[in-house]
């Protein structure tokens, strides 16, 4: 059985959001690389060693700076998956949720390099990001399952 999709005009919002987050990830490349320069890591090193990052704070926040946007890059492609299957059902409130985990990246990113916050306990700033991502997980299951009991 074909199944047609029409996608709502309001799906260019879910692009939007999906979009963003490829500015994000520039931000977070120069972010990291501002850290990197403070600390004298040099390339191909991705992280400090560990006896490094205690012995220098500039060590540690470096590693704090590039974990983020690891983190960042380990959780892109799922909420990517979601967002864009959620979006075809849920256009706004989808894109919504994309807006509102790319703020939560933001802040996850400053709160993981605050200098006065030991390990890296400021990442807990952005650690709103598991909203959005269970909602576009349960509004892409919705989505799904709308598809093939219809």
């Amino acid at each position: 059985m074909a199944l047609s999709i029409t996608v709502p005009k309001e799906y260019g919002y879910v692009l939007l959001a999906a979009a963003s987050t490829s500015v994000l990830n520039l931000w977070l490349g120069t972010y990291v690389g501002s850290y990197r320069k403070a600390a004298r890591v040099p390339y191909p090193n991705a992280y400090a060693t560990a006896t490094e990052a205690a012995a220098s704070k500039e060590k540690y926040l470096f590693n704090c700076a590039q974990r983020s946007h690891a983190q960042f890059l380990e959780q892109l492609p799922p909420f990517l998956v979601t967002l864009l299957v959620s979006g075809l059902k849920y256009p706004v409130l989808s894109a919504g949720m994309g807006a509102f985990w790319v703020g939560c990246r933001v802040l996850y990113a400053i709160g993981y390099t605050r200098p006065h916050t030991e390990a890296g306990k400021g990442r807990y700033w952005g650690a709103g990001y598991y909203i959005p991502t269970l909602a576009l997980l349960v509004m892409s299951g919705m989505t799904g399952w709308s598809m093939v009991s219809s």
